[in-house]
């Protein structure tokens, strides 16, 4: 019984990987012919290998990102929009000017040699998180988070030096030990400083931590190495109260210094409203409004900082108008939550 239940799996695993690389064939037929089997590195995976292949660099970088979670993460365009904060539209157009890009410039869709590797790699690890976040933000598409994780995890094995790779993975596994306590049985977001610790993932924690240890031992800290390190401290502490927010504060100003975004300054903000109180970080939120003006979490932050406050109205319209951008069934329920428990005290 043993052994025929072990074929049964090797078969059911066979016609998994049948179907996937089935199904990433018709997606490079849709773009153009194959390219030349020349001598080339082996990735020992198709979508890795695809993915490098959206990520070529005469591709903008920021189409290489959209085009590869359009034809690999199976994206469709209003989430692809909605992970760069971009109109739809503006985000069609470029999946059209990147596909137009592959056919007319003949790009050969191989696996890149090793000394083609580098130059795409930076697109790819920027992949592997978008993909990896759509499938922690949005519960009913969490296989798309396994999958990141998992060829993350290839991508050590192929380039096992690169220290930014190790990064991600450690963030990645770091995330997700926190997946399943993210959302309350409401189907509600859960924050931090609501979400039960004790059913965190530990093992997951420990092998996030043991892998932001090997890339500190290789050198130089880049972006997702530093947000994992940011992640690491909330791991580590036994609950809200006792997470050392200075700490991130000064990891957010380092990421900040290293990939300069609205989003990293917004995120340092909430940090520091955390570390030394609402009113210091309010000025700072207030003077993103202009570059985040359709990003939800802008709005949300906005609310708890106002809420914390007193300054209750004022928190209601900043719920609200979050509450109207929201991506996700999770984040509207905890939205809602909030501008209920602050109506009946809302100053008329």
């Amino acid at each position: 019984m043993a052994v025929a239940r072990n074929r049964a799996l090797d078969v059911l695993r066979r016609g998994r990987v049948r179907a996937r690389v089935l199904e990433q064939r018709a997606r490079l037929d849709a773009l153009g012919p194959d390219g030349d089997d020349g001598d080339e590195m082996t990735i020992p995976d198709e979508r890795l290998a695809l993915i490098f292949t959206c990520c070529h660099p005469a591709i903008a970088l920021d189409a290489q990102v959209a085009l590869t979670l359009r034809l690999v993460g199976g994206l469709e365009t209003p989430e692809i929009a909605r992970a760069f904060i971009l109109p739809e539209a503006t985000m069609a157009q470029r999946l059209v000017r990147a596909k137009r890009k592959v056919r007319d410039a003949g790009i050969p869709i191989r696996t890149p040699d090793e000394s083609e590797l580098s130059d795409r790699l930076g697109a790819v690890l920027a992949v592997l998180y978008l993909i990896f976040n759509q499938g922690y933000s949005t519960p009913a598409r969490a296989e798309l988070g396994d999958e990141a994780i998992r060829l993350t995890a290839l991508l050590g094995e192929l380039l096992p030096e690169q220290a930014e790779i190790l990064g991600l993975h450690a963030l990645l596994l770091l995330q997700h030990s926190r997946r399943g306590t993210r959302v309350g049985p409401d189907g509600g977001l859960l924050l931090l400083d609501e979400q039960d610790r004790s059913s965190w993932d530990r093992d997951a924690i420990a092998a996030g931590l043991g892998l932001l240890g090997r890339a500190a031992r290789l050198g130089a800290s880049g972006p997702y190495q530093l947000q994992a390190a940011i992640a690491a401290v909330h791991a580590r502490a036994s609950s809200s109260d006792h997470t050392d927010w200075r700490a991130i504060v000064a990891l957010y100003s380092m990421l900040h210094a290293v990939l300069p975004s609205p989003v990293v300054a917004l995120n340092r903000a909430a940090a520091l409203s955390l570390a030394e109180g609402p009113q210091v970080a309010l000025p700072l939120v207030d003077a993103l409004a202009a570059d985040l003006a359709e990003y939800h979490l802008l709005h949300s932050a906005r609310g708890d900082i106002l809420r914390r406050m007193g300054r209750i109205d004022e928190a209601l319209g900043a719920y609200r108008r979050a509450l109207e951008l929201a991506p996700s069934d999770s984040e509207r329920r905890f939205l809602e939550r909030r501008i209920d428990e602050l109506s009946p005290r809302a100053i008329p």
